[in-house]
């Protein structure tokens, strides 16, 4: 493969990754069927995956993969013996949309609407018809845009799994003609906890990728921040809503300074905090305290919240207030247990009372077995080892680290770290 043609695949990648939600949104709309939707797109992919190398990257990746696509649409609605009324109809529109597409551009996509594409179709996969399991994968495999295999590794469950429930999910929201719209207010509350929960795990996934060549996709998170801003929008008396917001808005507002010019990542400790984004943070805060005023108590969201607002606010690290994050960390423990929850209540307690009081709480959680074969684990056991002075051990579990992380750019910082170690 020429270095062009790698070049024109790695475009057709990187629009995909951006575009791929949008795309099957749009095609869902105009069909009227979620699975077609997106054999449709996969089908368009396939056609920029040969001819992009060949002829070079569209001015519009994004309206050439959706035009393809809607063509493909119109001749499979050709080829069928039998065409119903409303199937005529799709085509009818479907042939005006590519005709007015041939002679003028797309109208431009208003990110800020309420009423989208890419929120109707987060909502039709968060349907209560689907189990909870089935509604995190369809959601983070369609609109996240992440492989089965990264959603099995998230929810450390076998790939088949993933794949049973995606495929099963498709079935049954084709099988119940599943519409393809934001619920009606009084029904919004059967599918927020759902839709609440794949838009931050989505965002997980921007901010720290679990593999691939880049620290973070901010691509994915700011699709996850702009579907939060919208849904706290449209629930505006729902506090984990803001809270969610809230938490986003905090985390995304370290963006600039989380990596280099070459796209290694910057720690941390290591942060420029002129760089963080001090208008969002105060967004972040406001969003936050919009949760608390409406007056339920915090829940998971708002408690992660306030532990991104005390590293928000804090000058530098030496001068975060841990004791209270510690304190957060266990509140968050009491209200939604979790071992990645327990691992960074660790650090914490390494920070406000030193290595040896955050090994111990390591220690104790890896005795369960929780995160085993994760690479967190062991990062920060190293990391820990190595400031007690225990330099062998502490190299050890930072190779063992870099052997389990699926991601590139981790994998160099934490095999750096063992070389000065």
């Amino acid at each position: 493969m020429t270095d062009s043609a790698a070049a024109a695949r790695r475009r057709v990648e990187a629009v995909w990754r951006i575009e791929s939600a949008r795309i099957v949104a749009t095609l869902t709309r105009v069909v009227g069927d979620f699975g077609l939707a997106e054999d449709l797109a996969q089908e368009a992919l396939v056609d920029a995956l040969a001819q992009w190398p060949r002829d070079g990257v569209p001015p519009n990746p994004g309206a050439w993969l959706t035009t393809v696509a809607k063509r493909k649409a119109i001749d499979r609605r050709r080829r069928l013996a039998r065409l119903d009324d409303r199937h005529a109809a799709i085509a009818r529109a479907l042939a005006e949309e590519q005709r007015l597409a041939a002679t003028e551009h797309e109208p431009p996509w208003d990110p800020g609407t309420v009423d989208d594409d890419v929120l109707r179709l987060v909502f039709v996969a968060c349907h209560p018809i689907l189990p909870r399991e089935s509604q995190i994968a369809l959601t983070l495999r369609v609109v996240g845009g992440l492989t089965t295999d990264e959603i099995a590794r998230a929810f450390m469950v076998p790939v088949s799994t993933v794949q049973q429930r995606v495929v099963r999910a498709k079935r049954t929201i084709a099988a119940a003609s599943v519409p393809f719209e934001v619920p009606p207010r009084e029904e919004l509350g059967g599918r927020l906890a759902s839709v609440l929960q794949v838009v931050y795990l989505i965002f997980n996934e921007g901010y720290a990728a679990t593999s691939g060549t880049s620290w973070m996709r901010t691509d994915l998170a700011g699709e996850a921040l702009r579907l939060a801003r919208t849904v706290s929008a449209l629930v505006p008396d729902e506090p984990d809503a803001h809270a969610l917001l809230a938490l986003l808005e905090l985390q995304a507002s370290r963006f600039a300074a989380r990596i280099d010019a070459d796209g290694e990542p910057i720690l941390l400790a290591d942060q420029d905090r002129s760089r963080w984004d001090h208008g969002q943070i105060q967004r972040g805060r406001a969003a936050l305290a919009r949760a608390d005023a409406i007056g339920r108590g915090r829940g998971a969201y708002a408690l992660q919240a306030a532990i991104a607002e005390c590293h928000a606010v804090a000058p530098s690290t030496d001068e975060t207030d841990w004791d209270r994050i510690v304190r957060l960390y266990e509140a968050l423990a009491d209200v939604a247990p979790s071992p990645v929850a327990d691992l960074n209540r660790a650090v914490a307690v390494a920070m406000a009372g030193g290595p040896a009081a955050g090994l111990a709480a390591v220690d104790e959680l890896a005795a369960t077995g929780a995160l085993s074969g994760s690479a967190l684990l062991p990062g920060v056991r190293g990391e820990l080892l190595a400031r007690l002075g225990r330099r062998d051990e502490a190299r050890e579990e930072l190779l063992t680290a870099a052997a389990l992380t699926r991601n590139e750019r981790e994998r160099a910082v934490l095999l750096r770290k063992a070389e000065r170690t």
